[in-house]
C-alpha cells in the first residue's frame, strides 16, 4: 500500500453532491443544488455556436479575451462607479470558485489567519486549510436576521490577521451588506493589510434593494478581489465562467497563480457572453425574474408547516422546520428526500460550529412547474421522524 497523507483529512464529498445523488437515487425534486433547472437564453447558445464555426476554438489570452475584459469593465463602472483597468486588473476565471481558490492561494501562508462568517459557502475553509491557513470564523444568527456584530469580529483580530472574507448577497442566507456594513469594514481594516475577498455571485439578483459592492469604497477597492460568476448570471452554470476584478498589484499576484492552474478559460464562451452583454435588458430584468420565482416559494411553504425566511437576494430561501421534526437537519433532508421526494440541503454544513437551528435551504432557481410540485409533497409533511 502506498502511504499517503490527506493534505484534507476532514475533507469528504461535500453535501451537494450527496444530496443530488440521493435525490437522483429517489427521483426526488432537486432543490439542493444551486443550479437552473430551465434553459438560459438561446441567442446565448446561438453566440456560443456562431464564435465556434468562426474557427475560435483555441487558448484565449492567459487573463481572458481582451474585449471581454473590457466589457466587465464597462460593467462594473456603470453599476458602481469604479475603474478597474482592462488588461490590468480584470481576469477571467473558470467560474467564481477558481476565481475564490486563486485568491486565497495568492495571498494566504501557513499561520496567516482568516475571517470568514458562518453560514458561508463550503468553498472557502478547505482553500484556506490547503495552504496552511487558520480560519476563524463570526457566526450569523437566523435570531437576529444573519446581521454581522462588528465588535465580534474586531474581537478576531490578531496579529496573524491577514484576510476578511465577505459574500454579499450571501449563500445561504440571503443576507445583503449594507452601506453600514461596508463603512465598518472601512473602519477595521484601515492601517492594516488585511485583504478582502468578496464573493458576490449574486450580485444581480436581489430583492427590493440595490447590490452594494465593495467596489463602491476606495478604501475596500484597493485592498479587494472581487468575484463574480456569468453562470449565476446568465443560467449557464456548467459554463463555469467568472471573473476576478482586483488592483493592479494583487492581479500580479493572482495571476501567478492562475496561469498555472487553468492557464486560461474556454474561448468560444467568452466572445459569446462578451457579445451577449451588450443586451442590458437580460441583467435588468433578472431581479423581477427571480423574485417571483422567490415569492410563490415563500407563499407557498407559508400553506406549510414549515416556516420560510425571507431572503433580501440570491436564490436560495431558507425554511424552519422545528414545527416539523426535532431530527438534525442533515438527516431531516435526507429522511424528505426518501420519503416525501423533494431534496433540499442542511443549513448547519455551512456553519463550522455545526450549528444546527433545525433550518434547510431550498433553491427556486427552477420552472414555476418544478416550485409547484414540489411544494405539492412539502405540504403533506406534517410529522416526520427517522425511517433510515
Amino acid at each position: 500500500m502506498i502511504n499517503i497523507s490527506s493534505k484534507l483529512p476532514a475533507v469528504n464529498n461535500s453535501i451537494f453532491s450527496i444530496m443530488s445523488a440521493l435525490a437522483t437515487e429517489q427521483r426526488a425534486i432537486n432543490l439542493s443544488q444551486g443550479f437552473p433547472d430551465f434553459n438560459c437564453n438561446p441567442k446565448l447558445i446561438s453566440l456560443v455556436n456562431k464564435y465556434m464555426k468562426a474557427g475560435n476554438n483555441q487558448y484565449a489570452p492567459m487573463p481572458g479575451v481582451l474585449s471581454f475584459r473590457e466589457k466587465i469593465a464597462e460593467k462594473i463602472q456603470e453599476l458602481y462607479q469604479a475603474e478597474y483597468h482592462a488588461d490590468e486588473e480584470i481576469t477571467v476565471t473558470a467560474g467564481a470558485t477558481q476565481a475564490i481558490f486563486t485568491a486565497i492561494a495568492a495571498i494566504i501562508r501557513p499561520d496567516d489567519e482568516v475571517i470568514a462568517f458562518d453560514p458561508s459557502y463550503d468553498c472557502y475553509a478547505p482553500a484556506v486549510d490547503l495552504f496552511g491557513g487558520i480560519i476563524k470564523t463570526v457566526e450569523l444568527k437566523p435570531e437576529n436576521n444573519f446581521a454581522v456584530e462588528w465588535d465580534k469580529v474586531k474581537k478576531l483580530f490578531s496579529s496573524k490577521t491577514r484576510m476578511i472574507i465577505i459574500n454579499t448577497p450571501q449563500n445561504p442566507c440571503g443576507k445583503c451588506f449594507t452601506d453600514n456594513d461596508m463603512q465598518q469594514l472601512i473602519k477595521i481594516t484601515q492601517g492594516t493589510d488585511i485583504i478582502i475577498l468578496s464573493d458576490e455571485v449574486y450580485e444581480h439578483i436581489l430583492f427590493d434593494r440595490k447590490h452594494i459592492s465593495v467596489c463602491q469604497y476606495p478604501e475596500l477597492r484597493e485592498r479587494s478581489f472581487v468575484v463574480s460568476s456569468f453562470g449565476k448570471t446568465y443560467h449557464v452554470t456548467g459554463w463555469k465562467i467568472g471573473y476576478c476584478a482586483a488592483p493592479q498589484r494583487l492581479t500580479q499576484e493572482f495571476r501567478k497563480i492562475h496561469q498555472y492552474q487553468v492557464f486560461s478559460v474556454n474561448t468560444p464562451l467568452q466572445m459569446a457572453i462578451n457579445e451577449f452583454m451588450k443586451n442590458k435588458d437580460e441583467l435588468l430584468a433578472l431581479n423581477d425574474f427571480f423574485k417571483e420565482k422567490m415569492e410563490f416559494l415563500y407563499e407557498g411553504l407559508k400553506q406549510t408547516k414549515f416556516k420560510p425566511i425571507r431572503p433580501q437576494g440570491t436564490y436560495f430561501l431558507l425554511a424552519d422546520y422545528s414545527a416539523i421534526s426535532d431530527l438534525d437537519d442533515i438527516s431531516f433532508t435526507k429522511e424528505v428526500t426518501v420519503q416525501h421526494k423533494v431534496a433540499s440541503i442542511p443549513l448547519s454544513v455551512f456553519y463550522k460550529s455545526k450549528l444546527d437551528d433545525h433550518i434547510i435551504r431550498f433553491c427556486f432557481a427552477k420552472k414555476k412547474e418544478t416550485l409547484e410540485k414540489a411544494l405539492e409533497k412539502l405540504i403533506k409533511i406534517d410529522q416526520l421522524s427517522s425511517t433510515l
